[in-house]
């Protein structure tokens, strides 16, 4: 499957650039770095000078693709990684 704004939340994002553009935290509005890691309830990004851990349920991601920025609800991403990206039996992500 193509890595498209629709199949965005079904893909792996470890690798993406990644900025966060709305949460309930205001200090993690701003963000910005590449995805190192994740886990179920944690992006992992590493910018310029430093690492964040922000949670992915109270966070709205902007993702760059090579041809548009993709803005994604945490909530939606909010999954074991391997369960999200599965393309068989009764993924919520399909």
């Amino acid at each position: 499957m193509p890595l498209t704004p629709e199949t965005l939340p079904r893909h792996e994002l470890v690798g993406l650039d990644c900025e966060v553009v709305a949460a309930s935290n205001p200090d993690v509005v701003g963000i910005s770095g590449t995805v190192v890691m994740e886990t179920t309830q944690m992006l992992t990004l590493e910018g310029a000078d430093r690492v964040w851990h922000v949670p992915k349920d109270s966070a709205t991601f902007a993702f760059d693709l090579s041809t548009e920025t993709v803005l994604v609800d945490g909530d939606r991403l909010v999954a074991r990684p391997a369960r999200r990206t599965e393309n068989t039996g009764d993924s919520l992500w399909r």
